[in-house]
Parts: structure tokens; C-alpha cells; sequence
């Protein structure tokens, strides 16, 4: 068992009072690591940290240099990809598949993606009234805290680190307590890329505690955060002191539209996708499907065949595809929203049930699909945030829209129709950040993530990202002689 320490000005150091913390393996419940649970005095140095690097070496590196450092931690995630895949795999339950094959490929991909821009985050000249030069600059926000959750513990610390480290900030990353190991692994990858001590800071602890601690500490100027709703409410309250910029990616409850002209055995195999990628513990996965009255038996029909085929399994056996779930707690949860779901009325077609994979131990769950689900229903409203799929049925355009808008949040959503008139015009009605059409799960560095109503605001990946992560200032030059 390792044990691990902060990341604090490129030192590793332990917590100020030695407390540590368990990580454990939810494939096999055992305990895997362990990592420091960092005090407020650990807070205050990462940030003094971050804030000297900020008016130090970092503001004197050139935009360019800063675009070769990042490009450098791409090129070593992806050297490195079989051992942080395994990690990955390792605290979170995620199948070597989706860690090795996807995943770090991906986070790779952001940090290169974001050194081509390091250099073009440039100001303006404006033509102005009166004989003066005027022009803008864009300037780095400060110190940013980025506070990731378990459900991609690399891939969206990357979505942060990245654009924050391309505009010139320095970063104080948290990752979630129960997956914090490829954070630390990042944090060792950009001191080898040549990132300046404190640019980098890494801190680990539970959310409770060290988060709300990162969230009212005045020296950090903007919090980046993904996780529940409920949570990014207290960062909005807690920032409010300081007026701290924020950005938030939430919770979800993504409608995905099967219209009867769709091909039928693709928006299964979508539909599918939507849910069980990622054991579900996916903010956009697509945990409503709203199929056509007259598909539905059809549809639930090879639906609940296909996923009866989903068999959870080993983790790290490159062959899984259904791996195990984070956390006890989080599967006991999962299990509560099936259970209410039954007594609510919905009718169970798969799964259901805690699964075994003949171990005896894991935090493992059945793909499973409720139908006969209305839009009242607890599982059709709340995030269950597992592999846990909710039907409920529609009987035109409209009725779909208004079924798939009846929400919160906003996250994400699907149209599956071989008519593309009906897909845009469905499309744009739909109140949520990114909408497929006759695909699910596609996402590209390039383009921007982020949700409407309550899942969120702003904006991560893209160029959109940058103005998060940017302040504008306005220059005046008297040129009257």
C-alpha cells in the first residue's frame, strides 16, 4: 500500500498534522492507498504557493513557453498511459477500456489542444472618440481552484488545469477524496513537463472540510467546479464573500428522443451507450429515454435484451465494458433509487440488483431498465448517477419536447430521427448545453461542455473556456501633443 503526500510549491508534503485518508479499490473493496487529509494551514500554503508562482516565474515565462509546457504533460500522459490508466481504473471501478482507450488519450488531447491557444489569448486595438490609442489586454484571473469529482477524476481536472495554465493562472487542484491518485500523478507529470514550483498545487481531503475551506480562502479568485447541484450551491454561497468567479458544471437528467422514422437498432445501441458508459456516474448521461408510444414495446423490447448482455466484470480485464460502481455509499444510493422506483410503480425489465462477479466483494450493480416510468416519478426527476435507466413514453413532437424540458437541469440531450428537419427543430428547442443527433457521448476537446438551468453556468473545453479563465482590461493612450 502507498502512501502519499500533497503537492505543495513542488514539494511533496505530508498534512501539517499527519492525518491520512483510505482510498479505497471498489472492485475489490480493499484498501488501495492512502493520501493526506490536508488541514487549512495546507490550504493557505498551497495558496501562498500558487500566488507567489503567479507574480513570479510563471508570470515571466512567455505565452509561448507556457504552450510548450503544456504540450510536454500531453506527451507524458500519453507515454504514461498504461500506468495512470491502471490507477485510474484502480480507485475509481471505471473498466481499462474506458480509462486506457478513451480516457487519458483524451486529457492528453486537452492539454495539447490548450497549448496551441497559450500564445493566441491576445487583447484588441479599438478605434475609440478623441486622439487616443486604445487597446485591451487579456490577463490571467489569478489563482483558480479546480474541484473534481470521482466520476473522471483525470479527464475533467484536465478540462480545468489546462485553459487555466494556458491563460497564465496558477491552480490549486482538489481532487475528489475517493479518487485522488491520477490528480497527484498530474500534479508529478507537470513538474516533469517543466511547470515552475507552485504553478501546480495539489490537495487532498474530504470535500466537507478542505473544499469549503479552498471556497471562502480570499486569496483564491475563481473556483472551476463539476459535481451536484446541491454542492454547487454552497460554492455560489460560500464564494459570495469574496465575489469569487465561478464556474459549474452539475448535475443532469438527459433526455435521450427516439422518434419512430429513427433507425431503430442504432438508438438502441445509443441508448444503451447513454447510460452505461462510465457505470452511468456520467453528469450527461442519458438517464431518461423518451421513446415514441407507438415504438415503445418494440424498442423496450431489444432494449432489454441488449442490456441483459451487459455483464459487470473485472475492471481491469480489458474485455469489461460494465465495471464496478465508486463507492459503497454511491451504490447503496443507487440501490435506494431502484427500490423507489418499484414502489412507485415503474416495472422492472433488467437488472435491479447488486451484481456479483464471483468474488464476493465490489461495489458492483446490474444494468437496469425501468419503463411504464412517468414524468412524475422520483427516478424520472432525481440524478441516480448509476447505471439506471428510466422510459417513459410520448405520443408526438410536441409532447416530447415539453416531457424532455420538464426538468432542472440541463445538461445534455439526444434526437434520434432519420429526419433532419424534425432533428434541428427539436434540436433547438431543447433546453440544454449540448444536444446529439442519432449519436450519444461524442465529445471534442474543440468544443464547448456545459449545462442550462440548474446544471450550471459557463462553459469548459473550447475556446469558450478561455474567456472563464481571462479578465479584460481597457488601456487609454493620450496621443494629443
Amino acid at each position: 500500500m502507498t502512501i502519499h503526500s500533497l503537492l505543495i510549491d513542488a514539494r511533496h508534503v505530508p498534512s501539517s498534522d499527519g492525518a491520512l485518508m483510505d482510498v479505497i479499490n471498489p472492485a475489490t473493496e480493499e484498501v488501495l492507498a492512502r493520501v493526506p487529509s490536508a488541514t487549512d494551514a495546507d490550504v493557505d500554503a498551497a495558496v501562498a504557493s500558487a500566488r507567489a508562482a503567479l507574480e513570479g516565474p510563471w508570470a515571466r515565462l512567455s505565452a509561448r513557453e507556457r504552450g510548450r509546457i503544456l504540450w510536454k504533460i500531453g506527451d507524458l500522459l500519453l507515454h504514461r498511459a498504461d500506468d495512470i490508466a491502471r490507477l485510474e481504473t484502480l480507485h475509481n471501478g471505471k473498466p481499462i477500456f474506458e480509462s486506457r482507450q478513451i480516457e487519458v488519450p483524451a486529457a492528453a488531447e486537452c492539454f495539447q489542444y490548450y497549448a496551441g491557444w497559450a500564445d493566441k489569448v491576445h487583447g484588441e486595438t479599438i478605434p475609440v472618440k478623441g486622439n487616443f490609442l486604445a487597446y485591451t489586454l487579456r490577463e490571467p484571473v489569478g489563482v483558480v481552484a479546480a474541484i473534481v469529482p470521482w466520476n473522471f477524476p483525470l479527464l475533467l481536472a484536465s478540462w480545468k488545469v489546462a485553459p487555466a495554465l494556458a491563460c497564465g493562472n496558477t491552480v490549486v487542484l482538489k481532487p475528489a477524496s475517493q479518487t485522488p491518485l491520477t490528480a497527484i500523478a498530474l500534479g508529478d507529470l507537470a513538474l516533469e513537463a517543466g511547470v515552475p514550483p507552485g504553478v501546480l498545487n495539489v490537495i487532498t481531503g474530504p470535500g466537507a472540510r478542505v473544499g469549503r475551506t479552498i471556497v471562502r480562502h480570499p486569496g483564491i479568485d475563481k473556483v472551476a467546479f463539476t459535481g451536484d447541484t446541491t454542492t454547487g450551491r454552497e460554492i455560489m454561497q460560500g464564494g459570495a464573500e469574496t465575489l469569487k468567479r465561478l464556474t459549474l458544471e452539475l448535475g443532469g437528467k438527459s433526455p435521450n428522443i427516439v422518434f419512430p422514422d429513427a433507425d431503430i437498432e442504432a438508438a438502441v445501441r445509443g441508448a444503451t451507450t447513454g447510460i452505461f458508459y462510465g457505470k452511468g456516474e456520467v453528469c450527461a448521461a442519458g438517464s431518461r429515454l423518451l421513446v415514441d408510444r407507438s415504438i415503445r414495446d418494440e424498442f423496450i423490447d431489444k432494449l432489454a435484451a441488449r442490456t441483459k448482455k451487459i455483464v459487470p466484470g473485472d475492471p481491469l480485464d480489458p474485455k469489461t465494458r460494465l465495471g464496478a460502481i465508486a463507492s459503497k455509499g454511491q451504490l447503496e444510493r443507487v440501490l435506494r433509487y431502484v427500490d423507489g422506483a418499484k414502489s412507485e410503480g415503474a416495472t422492472l425489465v433488467a437488472g435491479g440488483a447488486r451484481a456479483d462477479i464471483g468474488t464476493g466483494k465490489g461495489f458492483f450493480m446490474e444494468p437496469t431498465v425501468f419503463t411504464d416510468v412517468t414524468p412524475a416519478m422520483t427516478i424520472a426527476r432525481e440524478e441516480v448517477f448509476g447505471p439506471v435507466l428510466a422510459t417513459i413514453d410520448f405520443a408526438d413532437v410536441e409532447e416530447a419536447i415539453a416531457r424532455a424540458n420538464d426538468s432542472i437541469y440541463g445538461l445534455a440531450a439526444a434526437v434520434w430521427t432519420r429526419d433532419i428537419k424534425k432533428a434541428h427543430y427539436v434540436a433547438r428547442r431543447l433546453q440544454a448545453g449540448t444536444v446529439w443527433i442519432n449519436t450519444y457521448n461524442v465529445y471534442d476537446t474543440a468544443l464547448p461542455f456545459g449545462g442550462y438551468k440548474q446544471s450550471g453556468f459557463g462553459r469548459e473545453m473550447g475556446m469558450h473556456a478561455l474567456e472563464h479563465y481571462t479578465q479584460t482590461k481597457s488601456v487609454f493612450v493620450d496621443l494629443n501633443q
